[in-house]
């Protein structure tokens, strides 16, 4: 079985074994990696294609001794295996269980927590500094950063600055053609160059400052460690390009790339998906978005399509696919996504830009600056929005109508359901005075009867969709699906008022004088931090007017939820259907 890595439980154990054992535990690290993620799930194909690298950076270097940063953190379950979690590897990304990215908390090999990509090169260089300025010369600084992440603007802004330091770090660009989706723009064709050596123009990294080497193969492990001792005496920035294939070892994950990078369950001989019977379950948001998108733009020329480096994700492939001169993947670059579209809209173009929930954080100044400032008609399609489950912390978008709702000129919309969704992106691109924020869970909706003849929207107006005479519930977005289940159950189901609020910004205030003027005790419930969010624009209607009515505000409390399926996550946070339930049972006692 796994002969070696049976007993390599930290990289001290790793170190110990001569060089020529280490092809042996490449092998068994993969089918490790292959043989939990099978079963378990997770993400696959980016740990399976550094793998090599990931054994001959805890060869060489004395790590947590040494620190290792990664970028995004996908491919670092190679690199949590071998630093004393491999017997607890199966519970990564499992509630309680560990984490599927690095993570500070969990670990002292985990020097830097990560999710988000192209942070890997400041953090290292910060450390670097502070080696320096502690006079700690010896110690060495690492980042591995993939080559759609080194294309973002943050990690340039830190290779600037790093080229004129002395800082003793290195950056390891793991450069396989791809990130979630295949890599984009001049920078990936600048690399294909060099890795076929017919780049003739001076080198981008020497330019830099950086001492650089490579390409060379990153699964040739030998050679890797051969080239990182080198390294270790060599003084000041340096840069290291290495050749991978993102899946190596699974002839599927290295045939669709796409697909493998988190594939859920599969064969792991074959590496055959598991079968999923999805004919009898309602679509996807983002797939709806894809089509209404698709359906609405070869109607309307004007509409553009822009993603930062996730069309598979966000669907925005359909619009690729159909109409490409109008859809536009611009690589990891959340703020030149957004302030492209604002470019585009004082043009008469309709941009819609189409961001993870999480993603359009690092967007924010654009959003306020370029976009709402100026009033620009721009359509902000926000993708996984809410609780997503799994990828944890970094990733779940709950903090969006909190960071939104705040910025003046800004519409915020939250569909209830697929044909809401389709509903607003219709009215949005007949003509808004105002840029729209329209965000949308991960995972599939309620309806399976979604592609519906349109109709507009009016902007600002929520909507009674059950009547009832104690106890109103308002809701905002999908999250509203899991209290219409809860009053399903519910035998004093009559006396409860369920309203979909549709708008955080606009409010509809006539509405919610109707609400407040007959019913005393007002539910708000929300898929986002409580903070700031549509509850707090509630109880500031109620400041406003001086209404004093008994006000229980539900939402994701003030800290930082981690992993775990979505409903364990509800229920964590006291907004599943069973909680509400419950809220609602203990709100009508006498």
């Amino acid at each position: 079985m796994h002969t070696l890595l049976s007993h390599i439980d930290s990289p001290v154990d790793l170190r110990k074994l001569s060089k020529e054992q280490l092809p042996q535990v490449a092998k068994e690290l993969r089918e490790f990696i292959i043989d939990i993620v099978s079963v378990k799930e997770g993400h696959l194909g980016a740990s399976l294609g550094v793998v090599d690298l990931t054994i001959a950076l805890h060869y060489v270097f004395d790590t947590p001794n040494d620190l290792l940063v990664w970028d995004v953190g996908h491919q670092a379950y190679g690199h949590k295996i071998l630093t004393e979690r491999r017997e607890i590897f199966h519970t990564n990304r499992r509630k309680n269980g560990v984490s599927g990215f690095p993570k500070r908390d969990e670990s002292e090999y985990d020097t830097f927590g990560v999710g988000h990509s192209s942070t890997a090169i400041s953090a290292a260089l910060g450390m670097a500094i502070a080696s320096k300025l502690k006079h700690d010369f010896s110690k060495q600084h690492i980042a591995v950063v993939g080559d759609a992440s080194i294309a973002s603007g943050m990690a340039f802004e830190a290779m600037n600055h790093a080229g004129v330091t002395d800082t003793n770090i290195l950056i390891i660009l793991n450069d396989n053609a791809i990130g979630i989706d295949p890599s984009v723009g001049a920078l990936k064709m600048y690399l294909t160059n060099v890795k076929k050596g017919t780049q003739k123009q001076d080198n981008i990294f020497e330019a830099l400052n950086f001492n650089y080497s490579g390409p060379i193969d990153g699964h040739d492990i030998l050679g890797i460690v051969a080239e990182l001792e080198r390294l270790k005496t060599v003084k000041g920035p340096k840069f290291l390009h290495v050749i991978t294939t993102k899946g190596k070892g699974l002839r599927k994950a290295e045939e669709d790339q796409v697909k493998y990078h988190a594939p859920g369950k599969f064969d792991k001989h074959t590496g055959e998906l598991k079968p999923k019977n999805t004919a009898h379950l309602p679509p996807k948001f983002q797939d709806v978005f894809g089509h209404t998108i698709v359906e609405l733009a070869q109607e309307n020329e004007k509409i553009v399509g822009i993603t930062p480096a996730m069309p598979t994700g966000s669907s925005l492939k359909f619009m690729m696919e159909a109409i490409p001169d109008r859809a536009f993947d611009v690589g990891i670059a959340e703020q030149h996504a957004v302030t492209l579209a604002a470019g585009m809209a004082t043009q008469g173009l309709i941009p819609f830009c189409n961001v993870y929930s999480t993603f359009l954080q690092r967007a924010y100044d654009q959003v306020i600056h370029d976009v709402a400032l100026q009033n620009l008609p721009v359509i902000f399609c926000l993708d996984r929005a809410g609780l997503v489950g799994q990828d944890g912390a970094t990733h779940h978008g709950v903090f969006d109508l909190a960071y939104l709702r705040c910025i003046p000129n800004l519409i915020i919309f939250a569909p209830l359901h697929e044909v809401a969704l389709r509903n607003i992106m219709y009215t949005a691109q007949l003509g808004l005075k105002h840029p729209i924020a329209i965000r949308y869970p991960r995972g599939r909706g309620m309806l399976q009867d979604w592609k519906l003849p349109f109709e507009k929207i009016e902007i600002g107006k929520g909507r009674c969709i059950k009547e009832g005479t104690h106890v109103a519930v308002l809701s905002i977005g999908h999250i509203g699906s899991v209290a219409i289940e809860a009053v399903k159950e519910f035998d004093l189901s009559k006396r409860i008022a369920m309203y979909d609020m549709q708008f955080v910004k606009p409010l509809d205030e006539t509405l919610l004088h109707e609400v407040f003027a007959n019913f005393q005790k007002i539910v708000t419930l929300e898929n986002g931090v409580v903070n700031g969010g549509f509850g707090s624009a509630v109880i500031e209607f109620a400041s406003k007017f001086n209404y004093t009515n008994d006000i229980h505000v539900r939402g994701i409390p003030d800290e930082f939820i981690e992993h775990g399926t979505v409903e364990e996550l509800y229920e964590e946070c006291g907004i599943s259907k069973d909680a509400i339930k419950e809220l609602l049972v203990s709100l009508l006692r006498p």
